[in-house]
């Protein structure tokens, strides 16, 4: 890899840290921030904005890449996502504050989308699976750095400058993209696919906002999104550039979107409930499950860079089979987990499952690039992200649904009535239930999601077998 290319895997690596790192800093600032700014009420405002607006703006972005360039495209976005963090550091009310992580996530979109395309452009086979790894480490480094980060600021000065911190990077972002990353483009008018973007954001917004609510809001939901996305298929069908052309969504495509659904909702799911058995059911400090989770994303690295080497040997379906096949072996190992486990099994189920995740989602991506013309995988690669992010709201939300309702049936077994899950530490509960009760009930729930994470990667693995094997064989120093 030549210093050209370095320095712009540089900039995209920065770039992600700047989406990445956000989650896990504002994590740990909220509590105070809801506390200064008096809105307790409006705290999951506070990342159900950010994240709503991102998953709607991943399909726009991607096709404004395709029509205008990733430079362009990703250069803006961090624009936008450095102006909407000013902003939430200067906000002197929630109101304020939710509105500022609304324009957060517009450019975040951006972030999460074009940084992959750009990877699917300019790099050989075998350097996109290290590179696409490298992106997918930031998570992880994110993901123990932040809080560290979270409490200085807090402790030391105060929580508006987890916002500031952005800035600098974003700009050595900007500046080293548009030093070293030289695109050509055919200048022409564009048609911009307004009415496409409007439906195609309407179907999303209802689906991620009715589906977690359960119940009859979700059929509902569920119902008006088909309703939505078949006006939205006649407006694309006419549409001079559709944001979502047709011809990227092929039966490969399909099995691979599918998959990334699927895959995204048990990556979400260990990435919350794992913690949550480590801190409410063995009793240790955020701090401790945090580092716990952290040697997922060293063998996610490690796993990116041997399928650099066995996808042009083996093919897409064999290593994605394989993958998906530790991973449902790690999700086996999460059964015999309970209230006498050792945290040194939790972290070895961990760093088997960061070998699945980075052989499965470099090369589902990989997949999806490989399989589209450069003009269309800008379009290819956001329909992809946007189908991880809908894996992971309306998985979260299902393994959510299941750990309440076990719950509750748990204490329902004990004689026990009328204890809610949401407010399941509260003077009134303990005062009925004991301390060890609780986190019985919490282990035995989790026992259940732990049996839906192996019943969706059973699912995976059976689709794999449904994938080509075209990239077997291919010379892994070609650009594809």
């Amino acid at each position: 890899m030549d210093k050209t290319k370095r320095n712009i895997v540089i900039a995209l690596m920065v770039a992600m840290f700047l989406g990445a790192i956000e989650g896990t800093v504002v994590t740990t600032a909220v509590p105070t921030i809801v506390k200064d700014l008096n809105g307790f009420g409006l705290i999951s405002w506070i990342f159900s904005s950010y994240l709503l607006t991102s998953a709607i703006s991943t399909p726009v972005y991607g096709k404004l890449a395709d029509l205008y360039g990733r430079k362009r495209t990703l250069c803006i976005g961090i624009i936008i996502f450095l102006v909407g963090s000013c902003l939430c550091g200067l906000s002197q009310n929630m109101y304020q504050l939710v509105a500022s992580r609304i324009l957060q996530g517009l450019g975040a979109g951006s972030i999460f989308t074009v940084t992959y395309t750009i990877v699917g452009d300019i790099f050989t086979l075998a350097e996109r699976a290290k590179v696409q790894g490298w992106l997918s480490a930031v998570w992880g480094i994110a993901s123990i750095i932040g809080p560290f980060v979270g409490g200085f600021f807090i402790d030391y000065l105060s929580w508006h400058w987890i916002f500031f911190i952005n800035v600098p990077f974003g700009i050595l972002s900007i500046f080293l993209l548009q030093r070293y990353f030289n695109e050509s483009l055919e200048k022409k008018k564009q048609n911009i696919d307004y009415a496409g973007m409007f439906m195609l954001s309407a179907a999303i917004i209802i689906l991620l906002v009715g589906v977690p609510a359960g119940g009859k809001r979700t059929a509902v939901s569920i119902a008006l999104t088909l309703a939505v996305l078949v006006i939205f298929y006649f407006i694309e069908k006419k549409a001079a550039e559709p944001i979502v052309p047709f011809e990227i969504i092929t039966k490969s495509n399909t099995v691979v979107n599918t998959i990334s659904l699927l895959a995204a909702a048990v990556l979400i799911g260990a990435d919350v409930y794992l913690p949550i058995y480590i801190q409410n059911v063995l009793g240790f400090r955020a701090i401790i499950s945090g580092l716990s989770m952290a040697p997922m994303s060293v063998s996610w690295l490690i796993s990116s860079v041997i399928i650099a080497k066995a996808l042009p040997k083996y093919g897409e379906r064999v290593v994605i089979g394989f993958s998906i096949f530790v991973l449902f072996l790690s999700c086996l190992l999460l059964l015999p987990l309970g209230m006498g486990s050792s945290l040194i099994t939790v972290i070895i189920c961990t760093f088997i499952m960061g070998f699945g995740f980075g052989g499965c989602f470099p090369t589902l991506t990989i997949v999806i690039q490989a399989s589209i013309d450069h003009n269309k995988r800008g379009a290819a690669t956001a329909l992809n992200s946007l189908v991880r992010s809908i894996g992971q709201t309306i998985g979260v939300a299902i393994f959510g649904g299941i750990l309440n309702q076990n719950i509750v049936e748990y204490f329902n077994n004990l004689g026990i009535k009328g204890i809610d899950p949401n407010d399941l530490y509260s003077t009134a509960n303990i005062s009925t239930v004991s301390l060890q009760d609780i986190q019985l009930s919490i282990s035995s729930s989790l026992h259940i999601v732990f049996l839906a994470f192996i019943c969706i990667t059973v699912v995976c693995l059976a689709l794999s077998f449904l994938l080509p094997s075209e990239l077997k064989g291919k010379d892994e120093n070609e650009i594809l």
